[in-house]
């Protein structure tokens, strides 16, 4: 008899901050059932780390682990898989990256858009494509306006303010704060920062892990050249 189904659509498996696996957890825990079926065990988690800790704590409540691509899960698939599902991730980031590169090394934008530009897409060989950049009037404005107003002795806060009380909405559409406008110089945030402004291209300064315990990514210095 089938008790429950417990679903994470579109969310990473790479971490364990969904609700249907919490949810699956707490059940499990509580025994309302015997058995967990599932299509494969990196339907759980590709995180090594997280794959063991399910098993561990679902053996421990006295349920059994089945999929239809491995059968009864035993420590063997946990300490193989988990190792091969680990490195399905890392592989597939390195690939990624490598891809972005392409990218860059033709012109195009290779992820985030940046305030006063806008996404332009092109039909090719049947298929839209992205990665063409054209200049948005009126974030770029704004822009214009931000650097008019600093090298004229405006302070970032002060610029804050005035867009905040006209009711200009900051890139993702909130309020303007300081850090917004003048950022990190070391590591090319904020508009004053970004050196797109004038006509170069910087990519791969930052890298993003995530951290474990709260699934959040975090920024840090890549440790690479940064291309331009």
């Amino acid at each position: 008899m089938v008790v429950q189904e417990f679903t994470d659509h579109a969310i990473s498996g790479a971490t364990l901050l969904r609700s249907g696996f919490q949810a699956l957890m707490r059940d499990a825990l509580n025994r309302r059932f015997d058995v967990v079926l599932a299509e494969s065990l990196d339907r759980f988690s590709r995180d090594q780390e997280d794959t063991a800790g399910l098993f561990k704590r679902l053996t421990f409540a006295g349920v059994n682990i089945v999929t239809l691509a491995e059968g009864d899960i035993t420590h063997l698939h946990i300490g193989f898989k988990g190792t091969m599902n680990a490195l399905f991730l890392k592989d597939l980031a390195e690939k990624t990256h490598r891809g972005l590169r392409g990218r860059i090394e033709d012109g195009k934008s290779a992820g985030g858009l940046c305030y006063g530009y806008r996404v332009v897409k092109t039909i090719s060989g049947g298929s839209v494509t992205t990665g063409e950049r054209e200049i948005e009037p009126v974030e770029a404005a704004v822009v214009e306006r931000i650097f008019r107003e600093f090298i004229a002795g405006v302070s970032p806060k002060q610029i804050a303010k005035n867009l905040n009380r006209e009711g200009v909405p900051d890139p993702f559409g909130g309020a303007w704060s300081p850090s917004t406008i003048y950022g990190n110089a070391k590591r090319g945030t904020g508009i004053l920062n970004n050196e797109l402004y004038v006509g170069r291209l910087i990519w791969n300064r930052l890298r993003y892990v995530k951290n474990p315990d709260t699934g959040k990514r975090v920024s840090r210095e890549s440790g690479d050249k940064p291309h331009k």
